[in-house]
């Protein structure tokens, strides 16, 4: 007698997450090795040396990711522990993902695949991608959707960046562009095509609480502290590493302070809103990640976190009900404001910084490790040569065009997987809640007459 339809579409999830596990297994039993330790002293040291260098830095993006992100969304009073869970699940994901792919693209060498920190590093960037799209659709959608997406776009971000980076010569050391920008739209694109034209009301369980939104600034206040380990550990060490940590900690202490003042003149009592503490405080590390290790001045960092917070704030005030109204586009966590237009704001700032820098600040520039892997300083600093200041001002240009122009488009082309009936989206009346999806103490003691609530809301799922 086969299961009934809720049972299948729930038993989906780790059916096809112990099938990737399984298979992520034997690849690796049958490609991945360790880089094969040196037997000269000098060239241990060296070895030594960068372990100790990016380690740290490593942990600090780990703490970002797993706590501070997952915390941030935990502003849904329903949902936090379904935020923080499948945030978790989402960044190992797409990580082991990203490093096979990453491993068979740029690292796949006589049969075997290299394994370093490094690749698992920028293997963690193209989660964060991910972690960040998934922003848009956050409490409609299913976990088996989520794992859609972050199937889908982990390649087209591996893509995206090899093109960015690598064919256009895009400065962008801290990934607002590759990153920011690019997850940003992906994640704007299928939310549209998901949801389509359907004007959505506000659902009861959206309304945040005193609780939920102390919890979402504690995760923006960690995502604060070690902000400037993401965008300077790709920086190579010395001048243009200390440089990266010192403008984007000067980018984000302006965007604190000038949130509390936008966000206090905009309410006729002058209260502030903690949506805009949450995201506002961050947008000047999400903007000065394509200048963090030029020789910008002191003041530029801190007018970029400024001018950053201010367009973030009135995005949320303004733009996202104008979207919304205009669009029906729906934007769950404000991706667009945090990530988007201070992405949009670091990209034109590069052109103007490339565009006033003498030559002896473009020449210090050179000095970013490409995500993909290798020092890209020497290649990048031709194409400066070559280019010009103004040249290169125009490919930054480029880079941001196909930044928002593919990543909108994959994301529209994405969400038609995400439609299948197998991957049960829930119901709009038992969205945002954590019961759809944990069995809780008095669940268990006292069931329903279907059952879990899963089940009853998987049930409910066939009828509409």
């Amino acid at each position: 007698m086969a299961a009934p339809a809720p049972t299948r579409s729930r038993r989906l999830l780790p059916l096809s997450l112990g099938l990737f596990q399984a298979v992520l297994l034997l690849f690796f039993a049958l490609f991945v090795t360790y880089d094969k330790p040196s037997a000269q002293a000098e060239d241990a040291n060296l070895v030594a040396n960068q372990l100790y260098g990016i380690f740290p830095l490593f942990q600090d993006i780990q703490v970002m990711l797993v706590v501070g992100l997952g915390l941030l969304l935990t502003f849904l009073p329903r949902y936090g522990l379904s935020a923080v869970t499948h945030n978790f699940l989402l960044l190992n994901f797409s990580m082991q993902w990203a490093l096979v792919l990453q491993g068979l693209l740029h690292h796949f060498h006589h049969g075997q695949v290299r394994l370093d920190l490094h690749n698992l590093l920028t293997a963690e960037f193209a989660a964060v991608t991910v972690l960040i799209s998934v922003g848009a659709i956050l409490g409609r959608t299913s976990p088996c959707q989520l794992l859609v997406v972050a199937a889908c776009e982990v390649p087209v971000y591996l893509a995206s960046e090899w093109a960015i980076i690598t064919r256009l010569g895009v400065l962008d050391v801290g990934g607002t562009i590759t990153i920011h920008v690019f997850s940003c739209y992906f994640g704007l694109g299928v939310s549209k095509a998901l949801f389509g034209a359907a004007q959505r009301s506000m659902h009861p369980k959206e309304t945040p609480t005193p609780r939920s939104d102390l919890l979402s600034l504690m995760g923006t206040l960690i995502l604060w502290v070690f902000w400037p380990s993401f965008v300077s550990v790709l920086c190579q060490p010395g001048d243009a590493q200390h440089r990266a940590i010192l403008n984007t900690l000067l980018a984000m202490s302006a965007s604190a302070v000038t949130t509390v003042v936008v966000s206090s003149l905009l309410e006729r009592d002058g209260k502030l809103s903690p949506s805009h503490l949450q995201n506002g405080s961050l947008a000047g590390g999400v903007a000065i990640g394509t200048v963090a290790d030029m020789a910008v001045p002191p003041a530029a960092a801190l007018a970029l976190g400024s001018l950053s917070a201010v367009v973030c704030i009135l995005g949320f005030r303004f733009l996202t009900p104008l979207l919304a109204r205009k669009l029906t586009l729906q934007d769950q966590c404000g991706i667009h404001n945090l990530h988007g237009l201070p992405g949009i704001l670091g990209a034109v700032a590069s052109c103007v910084a490339i565009l006033v820098a003498s030559e002896d600040i473009s020449g210090s520039r050179f000095s970013q490790v490409s995500p993909v892997g290798g020092n890209a300083s020497e290649a990048v600093g031709g194409q400066w040569r070559d280019r010009g200041a103004g040249g290169q001002a125009l490919w930054q240009a480029a880079g941001l065009a196909v930044a928002v122009g593919g990543s909108l488009l994959a994301g529209l082309l994405a969400s038609t997987m995400l439609r299948l009936p197998c991957l049960a989206r829930p119901p709009e009346q038992l969205c945002f809640d954590d019961s759809l999806y944990f069995k809780f103490q008095d669940q268990a003691e006292s069931p329903g007459p279907c059952g879990t609530d899963e089940e009853g809301a998987l049930a409910l799922k066939e009828q509409v």
